[in-house]
């Protein structure tokens, strides 16, 4: 089996250390041969040991590069730029704590987050770390093209979409994703006295979604780098060492 692990980066949103971490954090903990691609806009100071390609064209408009990451459903395509076997796809602002190998051999088909297992709701898909067989979900680009503004003024997020229209969806183990919001943030006002937790020994990845992000547990200079009234006052010693370890700079 060919394994692929792709992450993109469009705009200015994340600097290119971000995609020079996560590769270096996959080598670090996935054995055997694999191929790295970023699908980008800009490959200025991306590693020459990641493979930078061009994010298809789907004909989506400005405003759904800004708002929604409908350019993540380019994954999808029939025939993404001759790439074959399994895909691993992975956010930007993800951290690599553990062994990576189980996550091309789990589940079948299409895999993906299931946020619902934090809030104790039901399942509700999370695109930020994604599994699936490259070119076999071609449907959802095709609808995409034929309805487009039908179907992202319907669901608004991209990954609303996904959950309703990939078809089965199975998702990863809970004991392998901690999210840094709901596990590892100290509760509010505890967070001003009390540093994050470390991830637990069983997670593979630390999920981040919106503020803050890896790089704001890392450099100095901002004073509080978290979304008020939450609070994170220091670097984080940890983050400090995942980033500097996989190639990051601590100033940008």
């Amino acid at each position: 089996m060919e394994r692929v692990v792709i992450c993109m980066k469009w705009g200015n949103l994340y600097a290119p250390d971000y995609v020079n971490v996560l590769y270096g954090a996959v080598k670090n903990n996935l054995n055997g041969d694999f191929r790295f691609v970023c699908l980008t806009d800009d490959e200025t100071g991306i590693t020459n040991d990641v493979e930078c390609l061009p994010i298809p064209e789907i004909g989506l408009l400005d405003s759904h590069w800004r708002v929604g990451a409908w350019p993540k459903i380019t994954l999808f395509s029939h025939d993404l730029h001759r790439l074959r076997g399994r895909a691993l796809f992975i956010d930007l602002d993800m951290v690599i704590c553990g062994n990576l190998d189980p996550l091309f051999t789990h589940g079948d088909g299409f895999v993906a987050v299931d946020e619902g297992v934090w809030t104790n709701s039901p399942p509700s898909t999370m695109s930020s770390l994604m599994a699936f067989d490259i070119g076999k979900l071609g449907h959802l680009v095709d609808r995409l093209k034929t309805d487009r503004d039908s179907i992202i003024s319907r669901h608004g997020l991209e990954q609303r979409y996904l959950h309703d229209a990939a078809g089965q969806i199975c998702y990863w183990p809970p004991e392998w994703l901690v999210s840094f919001k709901r596990h590892l943030r100290r509760p509010l006002l505890v967070d001003r006295f009390l540093p994050p937790l470390e991830p637990p020994s069983t997670a593979k990845v630390v999920v981040f979604h919106g503020r803050p992000r890896p790089l704001d547990l890392v450099v100095r200079g901002r004073h509080n780098r978290d979304v008020w009234p939450h609070y994170v006052g220091k670097p984080i010693p940890w983050m400090q060492d995942y980033w500097t370890r996989h190639g990051g700079r601590r100033e940008l």
